[in-house]
C-alpha cells in the first residue's frame, strides 16, 4: 500500500506525508526481511549460512524453540518473552521526520527502524515520512498529519506505532490521544530487545537499569494517582478531615521505587566489577594481547569470531543477537596466545541510557591492544556504519587503539561497490565469513599487530627447564631458537616476569 498525499496540517501548510517506497510488504508467506531491496538491515535469508566454522549453535535453537509442558493436552506454556512474541505479535505502523535533502538517509534509517521492529517480535505493515524542518514539538508530526496518521493506523489495522526517533513524554502522549494506538519510539524498540537478548546476570541487571532510566521520566499516572493528598483547612485548598493520606501519591511512589531499585542495580553492577578486573589483570601480568571485535549490529562480528576459533557463539541473522561480551582464546602462528573478544553491536542514535548502562561491557573495547572494526559491506550507507561506531569507539577511550577495518560480506559485494568501500578505507581487508574469502589475510594482519612483550632477552636455558621454553613460546614472541650442547638458546620478546625467570640463563 503505497501513499502519495498532500493535506493541510496545523499550521495551513500543504506538506507531502511522503512515503518510504514500501518499507514492507504485507507478511504472506515470505519474510518481511527479504523486500527491503539494496537497502535492507538485515541480511536476505538465502545468504544466510550457518557452517562447521560457527561451532555447536545450541542457543539459537533454544532461542526460537517453543516448548510443551507435560500434562497440558491443548495449550502451549510460553517459557521466554522472545517465545512469547512469536506467538503474539504486534502490528507496526511507522513513522519518521526529515528535513529537506535528507531523504535518502531518512528512508534508510525507517527501514533499520523495521528491522529492529521485526527483531523485537512485530510485524510492519507499513511506514511513512514527513518532510518539515523540524519535528514538531507538541505531536512529532504535527496534528494534521496524526489525524492522517491515525486513518493510515485504522486502515491497515495496527495497534502500535513507531516513530523514528526518541520521542519527549508529552510528544508520546499527545500523539497517543490523536492515533488513539500505542505509541513508542525507537529507544523503546531497542530497549526491547536488549531485554528479550540479555543472558547473562551482568547483562540482565544492565538492560534493566536502561530500563528504568528510560522509564522514570515517562511514568504517566491517571485519576486520583495524579492528584497530591491533600493538607490544611478546606478554605485553604484542602478537602477536610478524613482526607490527609501518607503524604505521596501513587505516582511519587513509584518513583520512589523506581529510584530505589535503580540504585540496587548500579551497586550490583560495581559487585561484577572486582571479578572482570581480576580476569583481565590476570591477561595483562601474563601479557596476552586482546584483540576486541567491534563494529554495527548485525555486521557478522560473532560470525567472524566463530569463523576465526571455531568459537560457537550465537549467530543469528538479527539486530542485537549478541549482548555478552564473548572471549575466545587464540593462537598465532609462532605459537603466541592472544584473546579474541566479540562485543555488543552499535546502532545510529543508539540510546545513551545503553551507552552508560553497557559501560562496563565497552570497556573490553577500550582496554583492547588491537581493534577488529567490523563493518557490512552490503549495506548501503557504510559510511554513517563506521561513523557511528566510531562515535561510541571515542566514548570508551579507544581512539588511540591500533584500527584494522574490515568489510565483512564481501560474498555479495560486486567489483563496482568494492571500488567505493576502497575510496572510503584504503587499507581495509574484504572478508566473508560465509565463504572464507580473506580469512587467512586478516588472521596474519591481527597477528603482526599484536604488540611485543616489553623484554628482548637472549638465553640459553638448560634441556631440564623446557617449561621455560614451552612459556616463551605461549606469551612471548620468538625470534629465534637453536639446540645447542647446554641448551636451547632462544631470542624472543617476554614479559617483565618471564624475563626475570630467564635472566639466570642470559647470555
Amino acid at each position: 500500500m503505497t501513499h502519495t498525499t498532500e493535506t493541510t496540517d496545523a499550521h495551513g501548510e500543504d506538506t507531502p506525508l511522503d512515503p518510504v517506497d514500501r518499507v514492507l510488504a504485507r507478511a504472506e508467506g515470505r519474510s518481511s526481511a527479504n523486500v527491503f531491496g539494496a537497502a535492507q538491515a538485515l541480511q536476505d535469508a538465502a545468504t544466510v549460512a550457518y557452517g562447521d566454522t560457527d561451532g555447536d549453535q545450541w542457543d539459537r535453537e533454544e532461542r526460537a524453540a517453543l516448548r510443551r509442558v507435560p500434562g497440558l493436552s491443548t495449550e502451549l506454556e510460553d517459557v521466554t518473552e522472545v517465545e512469547y512474541r512469536q506467538l503474539r505479535l504486534e502490528n507496526v505502523v511507522l513513522v519518521g521526520v526529515y528535513p529537506q535533502g535528507s531523504q535518502e538517509d531518512a528512508e534508510n534509517s525507517l527501514r533499520e527502524l523495521a528491522a529492529l521492529a521485526e527483531t523485537a517480535g512485530a510485524v510492519v505493515l507499513d511506514g511513512v515520512l514527513q518532510r518539515r524542518p523540524h519535528p514538531d514539538p507538541a505531536t512529532y508530526i504535527g496534528r494534521g498529519k496524526a489525524a492522517e496518521l491515525r486513518d493510515l493506523v485504522a486502515a491497515v489495522g495496527a495497534d502500535t506505532v513507531s516513530a523514528d526517533t526518541e520521542l519527549a513524554p508529552s510528544q508520546r502522549r499527545a500523539l497517543e490521544d490523536v492515533v488513539k494506538v500505542k505509541v513508542i519510539d525507537r529507544t523503546t524498540v531497542i530497549l526491547d530487545i536488549f531485554s528479550q537478548h540479555a543472558k547473562s546476570r551482568e547483562g540482565k541487571a544492565q538492560v534493566e537499569l536502561a530500563q528504568l532510566e528510560y522509564l522514570l521520566p515517562r511514568l504517566r499516572g491517571w485519576g486520583e494517582s495524579m492528584s497530591r493528598q491533600a493538607g490544611g483547612q478546606v478554605g485553604a485548598g484542602g478537602a477536610g478531615m478524613g482526607s490527609r493520606g501518607p503524604g505521596e501519591t501513587k505516582i511519587e511512589l513509584d518513583r520512589r521505587r523506581i529510584r530505589t531499585k535503580m540504585a540496587q542495580l548500579r551497586r550490583q553492577l560495581r559487585d561484577f566489577a572486582p571479578a572482570r578486573e581480576a580476569k583481565r589483570s590476570e591477561r595483562k601480568r601474563n601479557t596476552i594481547p586482546s584483540v576486541a571485535i567491534a563494529g554495527y549490529t548485525n555486521a557478522g562480528k560473532s560470525s567472524l569470531l566463530n569463523r576465526l576459533t571455531s568459537a560457537g557463539v550465537l549467530v543469528e541473522n538479527a539486530l542485537f543477537a549478541t549482548l555478552d561480551a564473548t572471549v575466545r582464546r587464540a593462537q598465532a602462528a609462532d605459537g603466541r596466545v592472544y584473546t579474541l573478544t566479540d562485543t555488543v553491536g552499535f546502532v545510529r542514535n543508539l540510546p545513551h541510557q545503553l551507552v552508560e548502562a553497557f559501560r562496563s561491557t565497552l570497556e573490553e573495547v577500550g582496554d583492547a591492544d588491537v581493534l577488529v572494526h567490523v563493518v557490512d559491506g552490503s549495506h548501503p550507507d557504510p559510511a554513517a556504519q563506521l561513523a557511528t561506531v566510531r562515535d561510541v569507539m571515542g566514548d570508551v577511550g579507544a581512539r588511540s587503539t591500533r584500527e584494522i577495518v574490515v568489510f565483512n560480506k564481501a560474498d555479495l559485494v560486486d567489483d563496482d561497490a568494492r571500488l567505493v568501500l576502497r575510496g572510503l578505507e584504503p587499507s581495509a581487508l574484504f572478508v566473508s565469513s560465509r565463504t572464507g574469502e580473506g580469512i587467512d589475510q586478516l588472521r596474519t594482519v591481527i597477528e603482526d599487530a599484536l604488540p611485543l612483550p616489553a623484554v628482548e632477552v637472549r638465553a640459553l636455558v638448560p634441556y631440564e627447564r623446557g617449561d621455560l621454553i614451552n612459556a616463551v613460546h605461549e606469551s612471548g614472541h620468538i625470534v629465534s631458537t637453536a639446540h645447542e650442547e647446554g641448551g636451547t638458546a632462544v631470542h624472543a620478546h617476554v614479559s617483565e616476569r618471564l624475563a626475570a625467570e630467564l635472566a639466570p640463563y642470559a647470555l
